[in-house]
């Protein structure tokens, strides 16, 4: 990615009138990185050995085969508004005080399939991941414009989506970033492309951007990476694309610009 692409400049980005976040990626591309993320969901699952799925994760809460469990239940959230709907129902039945909605929606995700062993989350992934690509496909777009009915914090402050900033942008996002943590997890090297997850995280960087509005450069190493920069006299940054979206995610210590956070 060069530094002339527009995407780095948060002056050139739509802005919003309104207050809500947008998805800023066509809905075309949008559904063709959810389609392929989940094909690599799949994939990555399908290669684990048998004592990786016990294996420690950046959710501390989770070991691989919960947070395997979490990216299927999140999918088949996403393959239908009836499932959508019955997820939110009965994890809001369970919200305690001080509890966020969507942690009580990913503990039931866990929770439904914690007899699952680790061949049910590869079929599950297999069999979820094509659903949930063309449920999200054809939510038609007087939905997608639609304010999502609660807010959303981040960095510290709430916020409010549209419901397609949701179903385009971070429904791939997590199980994108969760793909990452399992790479982690089981020290192995995940697969990146340019025209794939160098896509996801060029809009990462344009949302970064957009946040802080601040000058910066930075140059992003890796498969997925690039050379983005906005100003003069701005913050220097050089790392890997992967570390940069897990440090955006608070998975990492984040100095500086790196302390702006973005949603996955």
């Amino acid at each position: 990615m060069s530094t002339t692409d527009p995407q780095s400049d948060p002056q050139s980005r739509p802005q919003s009138t309104d207050g809500l976040f947008r998805p800023q990626l066509p809905h075309r591309v949008a559904m063709r990185l959810a389609a392929h993320e989940y094909g690599r969901m799949a994939d990555t699952l399908a290669a684990l050995g048998p004592d990786d799925w016990s294996r420690p994760t950046a959710c501390t809460a989770w070991d691989v085969r919960q947070l395997g469990c979490h990216m299927v239940g999140m999918a088949a959230m996403a393959a239908s508004p009836w499932e959508m709907k019955r997820q939110q129902t009965e994890a809001a039945a369970t919200l305690t005080e001080g509890m966020e909605p969507v942690d009580a929606l990913t503990a039931l995700q866990v929770r439904e399939r914690a007899g699952w062993t680790p061949q049910d989350v590869v079929d599950g992934a297999r069999k979820v991941g094509p659903r949930a690509a063309r449920g999200r496909r054809f939510t038609p777009g007087l939905i997608r414009r639609r304010p999502f009915p609660h807010e959303q914090v981040v960095n510290q402050t709430p916020e409010r989506w549209v419901i397609g900033f949701l179903s385009d942008v971070i429904l791939t996002r997590d199980p994108w970033m969760h793909r990452m943590d399992i790479a982690a997890a089981t020290r192995t090297d995940p697969v990146l492309t340019a025209d794939h997850d160098g896509v996801l995280v060029a809009d990462v960087v344009a949302e970064w951007a957009r946040r802080h509005g601040a000058p910066y450069e930075l140059r992003l190493t890796g498969p997925a990476g690039g050379h983005w920069s906005y100003g003069t006299g701005g913050e220097r940054i050089e790392m890997d694309a992967v570390e940069f979206c897990r440090a955006l995610s608070g998975r990492a210590d984040a100095p500086g610009l790196l302390s702006v956070q973005v949603p996955f």
